[in-house]
């Protein structure tokens, strides 16, 4: 099969090769030099002279042509090294290069597939939970206790808008906008829309933003981070009365929002890690409603719009999350 590729590539040349020499003969021959034995000798010396050429060529390629003659089985048969010109060393070269490439984008595909799969199995397992409670509220004879229900269908609620928001991760260049966002107005909308969450756990919002600060962003992909924290502020604020400080402050070249809470906050051991997917830590385990992906969601938007994500916290004192946007 190689020697079969090889006459094939090389066909042409010989051709060429041949025509070169009729050539000269034909021109010795009409400037009257007729010796016919010696335009014989001529070829023949010519032919075995080329045919000699491509023999030690061929001899030279037979590993690389044998090896590309036969399909391969594994991606790993483009790694081997047979070729001996220039020309098929650089192809070599490229074939190993798209095998690099090509073994990157698998390994990412693949971790995107499982972080997906684990993070469906997990909230699919959550989502029991008020499912459960639901059924459990109905089969009560007493009336229906609406106010229950509604705390419910809030959490299935936030965790739908979790599973839509990691699935347009995916694709978050396509899904992106950036525009002038109004702090007050997103922060306000926020609240409101999360007000029941306060209300029964008895935490109060404090906010101080000056009305007209914007800032360069995504009002989507942002609404969501924001939620992420003051949802994450409430759950683990354990004791009644206490409050949700968000602030923003206007520097030079940047805009920090700030929102602190007088939670439980989180050990240091786990600080270096709440933005790993997966990672609930202690306080996770307490609640026993962490996915383990609100903030690492969180920081991952953030990489993609430029913004900085910052996290600082101390057990029983609470914990403050930082966006910096940067000005122009």
């Amino acid at each position: 099969m190689g020697l079969k590729i090889f006459i094939k590539e090389n066909l042409s040349f010989l051709l060429f090769e041949l025509i070169i020499v009729l050539f000269i003969l034909s021109v010795y021959w009409l400037d009257g030099f007729r010796n016919i034995s010696t335009a014989i000798y001529t070829i023949v010396i010519s032919m075995v002279l080329i045919l000699s050429f491509l023999g030690i060529r061929y001899f030279l390629r037979q590993s690389y042509l044998n090896k590309i003659s036969q399909l391969p089985n594994t991606m790993e048969d483009a790694l081997q090294k047979n070729a001996k010109s220039i020309e098929h060393i650089q192809t070599e070269n490229y074939l190993h290069e798209l095998y690099r490439v090509y073994q990157h984008e698998v390994q990412a595909l693949y971790a995107s597939q499982t972080r997906q799969e684990k993070f469906m199995n997990q909230w699919i397992h959550q989502m029991k939970t008020p499912v459960a409670v639901l059924e459990l509220l109905l089969q009560e004879e007493e009336p229906l206790d609406k106010k229950s229900v509604q705390e419910e269908v809030d959490r299935i609620k936030r965790g739908l808008e979790m599973v839509l928001m990691n699935a347009r991760l995916e694709k978050f260049e396509e899904d992106m906008q950036i525009e002038q966002v109004n702090l007050k107005q997103i922060v306000t909308a926020t609240i409101n829309e999360n007000k029941r969450l306060f209300i029964t756990h008895h935490v109060f919002p404090e906010t101080q933003i000056d009305e007209e600060l914007v800032v360069a962003s995504d009002s989507k992909w942002l609404k969501f981070m924001l939620e992420q924290f003051v949802t994450n502020a409430v759950k683990y604020t354990f004791e009644e009365n206490k409050r949700v400080y968000i602030t923003a402050t206007n520097h030079d070249s940047e805009i920090k929002l700030t929102i602190r809470d007088e939670g439980i906050g989180i050990p240091k051991s786990d600080l270096s890690r709440v933005t790993k997917p997966f990672f609930t830590g202690e306080n996770g385990r307490k609640t026993g409603e962490s996915t383990g992906m609100g903030l690492y969601l969180a920081k991952e938007i953030c990489e993609k719009l430029g913004h900085e994500l910052e996290i600082d916290s101390e057990v029983g004192a609470g914990t403050t999350i930082t966006l910096t946007f940067l000005k122009g």
